[in-house]
């Protein structure tokens, strides 16, 4: 050490005699007051743990953007861990961006493990603690939806499906599955333009359940809307749907598909009271029969009392 100050010394004082006084005083150097050694330790220390910002968790989230050498990114990581389990931080979150694969495995041999994935990235993660690890499951359900569009004829809206091994060649309802950040009532409308071109609105929620090990595992919760047709001809979506029509609501009800399945008879039997109790809103929707009710009522009202 004394032979690196030594050097040291040397270079700054044959640096110094070259130039003027004036250049040196303009310098943001301060010779007097060297940088402490714990402050050189820390800017050291820095340099060797990966950019982290805290959760609200306590634990840290690592979001690594720029192309880092896999051996210099090992040696970072394992380093950071270290300072993080001195700092009694739980979960660390690394998110690496499709880019940068050649980081995952790295990662991987630290004994961090895969929680999520996105089109655009990877999301690892890493429990420090040896306590019970409780970082939240990735997510659980997916949202998806059926509607029921009927037409003033007492006709519903039906597809035959391209693909899928168990409905396909059955006329069902239009289904789908909603986006992310998307309400049910608007993936409802959208499902059912897409597949056939009916622009509809939303009009309530007729049923839903909750059904498990469905896609990947996944749990699913399924939402059957009642939707109002506001336009009529069918254009179907060629790339997924076989055909399209307007099925008489008493015809669908007899298919084998729907009478061998409990959760679609329940549903098919309580939409089919709503039609015949005129609850469905159609163009003749209960809002109109009631004042068409209560209008005859009055009018009656007032003939009595003029007799």
């Amino acid at each position: 050490m004394k032979f690196y100050n030594l050097v040291f010394e040397t270079l700054l004082k044959r640096f110094q005699e070259q130039k003027s006084n004036d250049w040196w005083s303009s310098c943001n150097f301060n010779i007097r007051r060297p940088m402490a050694l714990e402050q050189i330790a820390e800017v050291v220390q820095n340099e060797k743990l990966l950019d982290a910002i805290e959760d609200e968790f306590n634990g840290v989230i690592v979001e690594v953007n720029e192309p880092m050498d896999p051996k210099l990114f090992h040696s970072k990581l394992k380093t950071s861990v270290s300072h993080w389990r001195q700092q009694g931080k739980k979960g660390v979150w690394i998110k690496l961006p499709i880019k940068l694969v050649s980081l995952v495995e790295p990662a991987v041999n630290e004994g961090f493990w895969y929680h999520h994935a996105e089109p655009t990235y990877i999301m690892l993660v890493y429990w420090i603690p040896k306590s019970g690890n409780t970082i939240p499951a990735n997510a659980t359900h997916r949202v998806s939806i059926g509607a029921f569009v009927m037409n003033q004829k007492r006709e519903v809206l039906v597809v035959k499906e391209k693909i899928g091994k168990t409905l396909k060649g059955m006329w069902k309802f239009p289904t789908g599955t909603a986006d992310e950040g998307e309400d049910v009532c608007d993936a409802a409308v959208r499902e059912v333009k897409e597949e056939t071109g009916i622009d509809t609105e939303f009009v309530e929620i007729l049923s839903f359940k909750q059904s498990h090990k469905a896609l990947f595992g996944k749990s699913e919760i399924f939402f059957v809307c009642i939707l109002r047709p506001k336009s009529f001809d069918i254009q179907i979506q060629e790339l997924e749907i076989e055909a399209a029509m307007w099925m008489p609501l008493e015809e669908y009800i007899t298919q084998k598909y729907v009478q061998s399945n409990e959760f679609m008879k329940d549903i098919t039997e309580k939409y089919k009271e709503k039609v015949d109790l005129d609850e469905v809103h159609t163009e003749f929707s209960i809002i109109k029969k009631k004042f068409t009710q209560n209008f005859l009522l009055s009018l009656r009202a007032l003939v009595s009392s003029l007799k």
